[in-house]
């Protein structure tokens, strides 16, 4: 999903009805945001997290200064290891990374629903929707973190809802 389309839904998904419009630079498509009063705003993060302001909802770029650091830390991981790399074997690291880190965790800053979750989801929704039962029991931390993440009040919006099985099916899917 192209990043303005993904910023349109944060938009929506934060109760902001503005409508902003996005142009894209560059040969990876950096998303771009004129602002209405002052310079224009360039990077997903960059504009997301200035959405998130604009909503009156900072609380959504973490709590504590830690939390803070943990939501940026994400959300650089998306720009940089989750954005331009399509490749199965690429996406299966990807995937096992975040499963061993989602362990003992509920949302990427562990009890809190941020806005790394949020693009986290949307930078993936491409690759789950594609996984096979058999995959979705491999990686069972990303599963059970992106179906609650996809039952969020105005995440998913019109993205296709990704089926995940409550019983196992397959044993040794480690």
């Amino acid at each position: 999903m192209a990043a303005a389309a993904e910023l349109t839904l944060l938009e929506k998904s934060l109760g902001l009805s503005k409508g902003n419009k996005y142009s894209a630079q560059g040969e990876r498509q950096i998303p771009v945001l004129q602002t209405n009063n002052g310079p224009s705003l360039t990077g997903l993060t960059t504009i997301a997290a200035h959405l998130v302001k604009q909503a009156n909802k900072e609380y959504l770029l973490g709590s504590t200064a830690e939390e803070k650091a943990v939501v940026q830390q994400w959300l650089e991981y998306r720009v940089t290891r989750v954005d331009g790399h399509s490749s199965k074997d690429d996406i299966h690291t990807i995937l096992k990374d975040l499963n061993s880190y989602l362990e003992d965790k509920v949302y990427l800053t562990g009890y809190n629903f941020t806005l790394a979750d949020i693009l986290l989801y949307y930078g993936l929704h491409r690759f789950i929707v594609d996984l096979t039962v058999q995959e979705k029991e491999k990686y069972l931390n990303v599963s059970r973190w992106f179906c609650h993440i996809q039952h969020c009040p105005g995440i998913r919006q019109h993205l296709s809802s990704v089926v995940f099985i409550k019983n196992r099916l397959y044993t040794n899917s480690q």
